[in-house]
């Protein structure tokens, strides 16, 4: 697979997963029907907050380094010149 098409792809399913995760982690922290994670302080949680909340945060971070290296690869930096 071509870089640029494994970043494309990369991208696109951190967007979906990141839109996904935050739906639930709305729907747990401020809806008044949770979905699928337990509540925050309740047994399962990860530092009181639940899972999905963490999951957003990890697509969103991926997301972003999909973005830049899509970006870099666009627009470099610096031009190597090669002699001959």
């Amino acid at each position: 697979m071509q870089p640029m098409r494994a970043l494309k792809f990369v991208l696109a399913l951190s967007l979906f997963g990141g839109c996904f995760s935050g739906v639930l982690a709305y729907q747990e922290l401020f809806g008044s029907a949770p979905l699928a994670c337990p509540a925050p302080g309740a047994p399962g949680t990860v530092f009181g907050y639940p899972a999905c909340v963490y999951g957003f945060f990890t697509f969103a971070a991926i997301a972003l380094v999909a973005g830049w290296g899509l970006r870099a690869a666009r627009h470099p930096l610096i031009t190597v010149r090669t002699e001959g």
